[in-house]
C-alpha cells in the first residue's frame, strides 16, 4: 500500500502521528457529504470506498472508487471549497484524518510531500479525464466492459486470480457506467453469456480478459 505520506520521516513523522486521529466505518457508512466543509485530510488505511454525486435528475453517479492508501477531500481542502461528492464505505474501512491546518503548513515545508500530491492530483485527474471521454463517446456495452477491467486495475482479484476483489451492487455498476440499474444486469447477463465473465451471486470472475479488452475498445 503506497500513500503520499510515505516520503515523510523521522521528526516529522512523529510529528503527523500528533495531528491525525483514526476512526473506523461500517459498510455503507458516511465519509463526508457534498457540500460539506473540509476539516482535514482523509487518508485510508485500509477498505474500499465510493466518491459519488447526485445529478439534477437525483441519479447517482459514481465519480471514483477508492483504496487503501489513497487520499480523499483533498481537492476542496486545497481550494478551500467545500466537497464535490460524497464518501461512503463500499465495506467496512480504516480512516486517519489529518488536521487542516497542519496539513496545509507540512506540505509547504516538505518539498518531496508536494510533489507527492501534485502527482496523485495528476493521476486521479487523468483517471477523471478518461472517465469523462468513456462516457461521452463509448456505447454502454463498451463502458461496462472498460468498468470492469477498471474495477480489476483497481482492486485487483481475490486469490483465484480471477475473481475481482470488490462488491458492488448491480446499482452502483451501473451509477459508475452511467446506465440504468436494470440495462447494468442486462448487460452482465450478455457478458456471462457470451462466456467473458462469470457471475457469482454479487461476485464477478473474468474468464476471458482478451475478448473483455476488445469489448472495451480502449482509447487509452
Amino acid at each position: 500500500m503506497h500513500s503520499v505520506f510515505s516520503v515523510i520521516q523521522g521528526d516529522h513523522l512523529s510529528e503527523l502521528n500528533l495531528h491525525k486521529s483514526c476512526t473506523t466505518y461500517k459498510k455503507g457508512q458516511l465519509i463526508f457529504s457534498e457540500n460539506g466543509l473540509p476539516m482535514g485530510l482523509f487518508c485510508v488505511n485500509s477498505g474500499k470506498i465510493k466518491l459519488s454525486t447526485t445529478g439534477p435528475d437525483g441519479k447517482e453517479q459514481i465519480l471514483r472508487l477508492v483504496k487503501g492508501g489513497d487520499i480523499l477531500g483533498y481537492r476542496a481542502l486545497l481550494s478551500s471549497d467545500r466537497y464535490h461528492c460524497s464518501a461512503v464505505a463500499l465495506e467496512d474501512c480504516s480512516v486517519c484524518i489529518v488536521d487542516k491546518q497542519y496539513f496545509l503548513k507540512l506540505a509547504l515545508e516538505q518539498k518531496e510531500l508536494c510533489v507527492a500530491i501534485f502527482k496523485k492530483i495528476s493521476e486521479d485527474l487523468k483517471h477523471a479525464e478518461q472517465h469523462i471521454v468513456s462516457l461521452s463517446q463509448k456505447n454502454v456495452r463498451e463502458r461496462m466492459a472498460e468498468a470492469i477491467l477498471f474495477f480489476k486495475a483497481t482492486y485487483g482479484f481475490d486469490a483465484d486470480g480471477q475473481t475481482l476483489a470488490i462488491q458492488l451492487s448491480r446499482e452502483e455498476i451501473a451509477d459508475f457506467v452511467g446506465t440504468s440499474t436494470e440495462s447494468a444486469i442486462r448487460l452482465l447477463s450478455e457478458f456471462n453469456g457470451d462466456k467473458i465473465i462469470e457471475l457469482v451471486g454479487k461476485k464477478i470472475k473474468i474468464v476471458n480478459i482478451a475478448k473483455l479488452e476488445k469489448t472495451a475498445n480502449l482509447l487509452y
